[in-house]
C-alpha cells in the first residue's frame, strides 16, 4: 500500500519550524524513517566540494563517505540532477554497497536556485521497494524540505 504522501507533506511542513538546514535535514530523515515502511537507511549527502558528496544527517547504519559524482546511485543523482529509482542495486555495476542488506534505492536531488545542495537517499532491504508513486511522493517531500530550509 502506497503511503499518503499528501498527508506526509503536510506533516513534514508542520515539523520544519526552522530555516536551519541541519535541523531540518535531521528532522526530515528521522520523519521518513519513522513513517515509511521497509527502509533500512535514510539520509542526506551534501555537496560540500566540487563533484563530491559528503555524508550529512541520516538514520541507519554507518554510511559511506565521501561519494564521488562519478560513482553509484547517489553520484548519478548528483551528476544529472535527476531522481534515481533502482529496483535492484546489485544490478548496478558501480553501486556503492554501504550495507549489503540494501536491495532497492531511491535518490532525489535537492536543488535550489539551479544549484545542487545535496541528495536525499532512501535504501530498502526489499527489492523493487520504490514505485513511481513513491518517487513522486518523495520528490514532493524534498520540495517541502527545500521550501522550508535555507540551503543556498
Amino acid at each position: 500500500m502506497t503511503p499518503d504522501y499528501a498527508l506526509l507533506a503536510r506533516q513534514l511542513e508542520a515539523l520544519l519550524d526552522t530555516r536551519d538546514w541541519l535541523t531540518n535535514s535531521a528532522q526530515t530523515g528521522a520523519f521518513l524513517m519513522q513513517e515509511l515502511p521497509d527502509l533500512n537507511w535514510v539520509g542526506f549527502y551534501l555537496q560540500r566540494q566540487p563533484n563530491m558528496l559528503s555524508l550529512g544527517p541520516f538514520q541507519g547504519k554507518p554510511a559511506c563517505h565521501p561519494i564521488p559524482f562519478s560513482k553509484g546511485v547517489c553520484g548519478a543523482a548528483a551528476r544529472t540532477h535527476e531522481t534515481q529509482r533502482v529496483a535492484d542495486v546489485h544490478a548496478v555495476a558501480d553501486h556503492i554497497a554501504c550495507d549489503a542488506a540494501s536491495r532497492a534505492e531511491l535518490v532525489v536531488p535537492s536543488v535550489a536556485n539551479d544549484r545542487l545542495w545535496g541528495v536525499l537517499d532512501l535504501d530498502s532491504p526489499m527489492k523493487e521497494r520504490f514505485s513511481e508513486a513513491d518517487q513522486a511522493g518523495i520528490e514532493r517531500l524534498v520540495a517541502v524540505f527545500i521550501a522550508h530550509t535555507d540551503i543556498q
